[in-house]
Formats: C-alpha cells, sequence, structure tokens
C-alpha cells in the first residue's frame, strides 16, 4: 500500500524559510516521479515543483523558481522542498505527489500524478 506524509509546514514570516518534507512507504522515490502541488480553499491545485524519476530532470513553476529547490533522499524514500523568501502568496496546504507514469511533459498536471498525501499547511504573514 502507498502512502506519502508529508511534514514540516507551520507558520512563518514573509521573507523566512521552511523545509517540507515526504516521506514515502509502498513505492521507491527513486522510481518515481515526485512532484509538490499546493491549494489554496476554493482554488484549483497548482503545481509547486517535481521531478522525474532518476531526479535528473525537474520542472519548477515560474511563481516559485529561484526561491524553492527540491531534492530526494533515495536511502531514506523521502522527498524535501526547501522554501526560502517565502512570500504571503504562499500560503496554502502543500502536498506530495507520486507516479512513475506522470513522465516529463506532464510534471506541473496534478492529474497525472496517482498517489498522494494528505498534505502539511504552510502560513506566511506579513
Amino acid at each position: 500500500q502507498v502512502r506519502l506524509v508529508e511534514s514540516g509546514g507551520g507558520s512563518v514570516q514573509a521573507g523566512g524559510s521552511l523545509r517540507l518534507s515526504c516521506v514515502a512507504s509502498g513505492l521507491a522515490v527513486s522510481t518515481e516521479c515526485m512532484g509538490w502541488f499546493r491549494q489554496v480553499v476554493g482554488k484549483e491545485r497548482e503545481a509547486v515543483a517535481s521531478v522525474v524519476s532518476g531526479g535528473d530532470n525537474t520542472m519548477v513553476a515560474s511563481s516559485v523558481k529561484g526561491r524553492f529547490t527540491i531534492s530526494q533522499d533515495n536511502a531514506k524514500n523521502m522527498f524535501y522542498l526547501q522554501m526560502n523568501n517565502l512570500k504571503v502568496e504562499d500560503t496554502a496546504m502543500y502536498y506530495c505527489a507520486a507516479d512513475r507514469r506522470a513522465g516529463y511533459a506532464r510534471l506541473l498536471a496534478p492529474e497525472a500524478f496517482n498517489f498522494w498525501g494528505r498534505g502539511t499547511q504552510v502560513a506566511v504573514s506579513s
């Protein structure tokens, strides 16, 4: 059974940093396309950053480019999102997702991912 569990969310002031973690079980992050997505209540889920299986190619949403980076630890089967210079508009529920079939062309498409965590809340205040 696949399980993704996010952690690391919280409240931070604008300009601060947070590191989100996603621990996976039932699959190996090294063989999956992995992604971080976020959603604000009442809005559609949007991509933050994703990586193809193997970790060689990434896609980062323009709204976070230069501020957010993704990484993974295959030995620990974990996936990370480092968020720097946070802005108020980054406030959202952040979700980890996985699906080996997503592919590079669809890395920023939520519908390409079939396995999801329950999310961790990030709140950025001014």
